[in-house]
């Protein structure tokens, strides 16, 4: 195709370079909006320069996404985007900026950082959809689907924020090293997963 308290302890922003790949597919995550948020884009008749949309979820909204998510607080979300195309093929460009809290898989103890995780994905009428390739060819991505000319950058924004989120967070200057047993029925992709009837 990449939510008041003042925060206590924010780590660096990350962004998604090779972040996703460590956790979960996007291709298992897509097609259909997730949660609350949702922000149906028309693409019918988009501007030859291209489109600007900011998504900014409600404090309604972020509550909603923190509890699907088993996070304390998303204390905001925001989404930047460019799309460009055609109503048959639209390429969005972006990225994913939220405030969040945590909790530290170690001390137990919330702590409050920075999400920030470029987008770049492709849609495509039902009828262009490319057929899939053979299952060994694991990175690929087909296109997301136009459903009824309009595409939501609501799902994008709270799918991004997902696969930003490390599923075993430390709090800053804490140092653990997690064996995974294979139990993911709590994290955030389990609950993403839940949400989307899956």
């Amino acid at each position: 195709m990449t939510r008041s308290m003042k925060p206590t302890t924010k780590p660096a922003p990350r962004s998604n370079s090779g972040s996703n790949a460590r956790s979960i597919s996007r291709a298992t995550l897509t097609s259909g909006s997730v949660g609350p948020l949702v922000r149906p884009v028309d693409v019918m008749n988009l501007p030859p320069q291209g489109l600007q949309v900011r998504v900014t979820a409600t404090a309604e909204e972020c509550a909603v996404l923190a509890k699907d998510f088993k996070l304390p607080a998303i204390r905001s979300l925001l989404g930047d985007y460019k799309l460009s195309g055609s109503a048959k093929g639209v390429h969005v460009e972006g990225r994913v900026t939220a405030e969040i809290t945590q909790t530290c898989v170690v001390t137990l103890d919330p702590f409050d950082s920075t999400i920030e995780e470029d987008v770049e994905v492709d849609f495509a009428e039902s009828s262009g959809m490319p057929p899939e390739p053979p299952t060994e060819m694991h990175e690929y991505e087909p296109p997301d689907e136009i459903v009824k000319g309009h595409i939501d950058l609501g799902a994008i924004t709270a799918e991004f924020l997902v696969l930003g989120l490390d599923p075993y967070p430390r709090k800053p200057g804490v140092d653990f090293e997690y064996k995974d047993d294979g139990d993911v029925k709590d994290s955030p992709f389990a609950a993403l997963g839940k949400l989307k009837g899956e």
